[in-house]
């Protein structure tokens, strides 16, 4: 049997448990690498890694390596980074030591090829020309930040700005180091600006249409929201479904949020109509027994899983001009769009009240997601790009 080429990947995070979204990414990404090739993964980490993540993602890779970050090292480079260019989020993430590591770790192995998930991590292998480098860019980090900083407090919106700008120049910058660069949507490779942006090629997430299967439970729940409650965008998110949209909606009408670590501002949306639940075992049991999926996402930027994962579950969806933006699906065919609150109202009042386009979208929902959304055809078409 042949012996498979080599190839490092380096993740900012242990990928698993898969409670945000690039580390489902890179999960999913790993299935399919192990099978083409010998897989080093490098990930870097805050905190020691639980046996079963460990354990998980083992299965995907022939060598593991966690690389740790020290709290007093973080908290060294963000202050030194007051006084440079480079992004905070760059400071948080590259650390001299984790770079020896990472040159012990090269010298070791001798990869032929170089993954890299995020710019966070760009840092580690731009020094590299011995080998062949990929960057996943992932989502557009910068108009994220920006689009934050525009609802920051007024006290924080320098600082956020700044990181904004600092990120933009960055993800130029990093364009040059990399032979070849992903992205996971068309939106976010606009937003990227660069001159030759058409090099930049979209790979986007895929979703596992036969894990996420509705098993046509008892709808208990009118309207469903899920993902990283700690998230920002996820947060205000919330905040705007319970705040603005269910005052407008028929006083029987309940909502359902789920998702890791739920902020205050979150938990204190709970209430008589309101059930926020934190982390679940498993997230298809709230999708199966939830009638709508609604998503007024006003913030953030890349490909949104938790639509693809309502999609195939055979929920129909509500969402923002931005989230569609990424995700492509028809208005009025596939999804809903929706760009404030009266609109929410009107949309969610439809899927109630017409049982027709209901199913409908639930159907085609379903349909979109399998034809556009497969991991293997997403991973396969990474892959060619990873051996030109």
């Amino acid at each position: 049997m042949a012996t498979k080429p080599k190839l490092l990947v380096l993740l900012s995070r242990v990928p698993y448990p898969l409670d945000k979204g690039d580390k489902l990414r890179a999960f999913h990404q790993l299935k399919d690498l192990h099978l083409k090739y010998t897989v080093i993964l490098c990930c870097l980490s805050t905190k020691d890694v639980d046996l079963e993540a460990e354990r998980r993602v083992k299965e995907h890779c022939s060598e593991l390596y966690v690389i740790r970050l020290g709290y007093l090292g973080i908290f060294i480079r963000l202050v030194s980074a007051l006084f440079s260019n480079k992004p905070f989020q760059v400071a948080f993430f590259h650390s001299p030591k984790a770079q020896k590591e990472i040159d012990k770790i090269i010298e070791e192995h001798l990869p032929k090829r170089f993954y890299c998930q995020l710019v966070r991590v760009a840092e580690y292998a731009k020094k590299y020309s011995i080998f062949s480098k990929t960057l996943d860019y992932m989502d557009a980090l910068s108009i994220g930040m920006e689009r934050r900083a525009k609802k920051a407090p007024f006290y924080l919106k320098p600082i956020v700005f700044e990181e904004a700008k600092r990120l933009r120049n960055y993800e130029l910058e990093m364009f040059k180091y990399f032979e070849k660069k992903v992205i996971i949507s068309e939106a976010d490779r606009k937003h990227l600006a660069h001159s030759n942006s058409t090099e930049i090629e979209i790979i986007p997430n895929g979703i596992d249409t036969n894990f996420f299967q509705s098993n046509n439970g008892e709808k208990v729940t009118d309207i469903l929201f899920t993902g990283n409650m700690s998230y920002l965008p996820n947060v205000e998110s919330a905040q705007y479904l319970v705040k603005n949209i269910l005052p407008r909606l028929s006083k029987d009408i309940t909502i359902k949020i789920c998702g890791k670590s739920p902020s205050y501002k979150v938990k204190s949306l709970a209430g008589k109509r309101v059930e926020v639940t934190g982390w679940v075992e498993d997230i298809r049991v709230a999708y199966d027994q939830s009638k709508i999926f609604v998503a007024p996402l006003m913030l953030g930027s890349g490909l949104q899983n938790k639509l693809l994962e309502a999609m195939a579950m055979g929920i129909p969806c509500i969402t923002t001009p931005l989230a569609n933006n990424a995700l492509g699906a028809k208005p009025e065919a596939e999804i809903l769009v929706a760009r404030n609150e009266q609109e929410f109202k009107v949309q969610i009042d439809r899927l109630m009240s017409d049982d027709g386009l209901y199913q409908k979208l639930a159907e085609k929902g379903l349909e979109f997601v399998k034809k556009n959304y497969d991991w293997k055809a997403c991973n396969q078409a990474l892959i060619g790009i990873i051996e030109r």
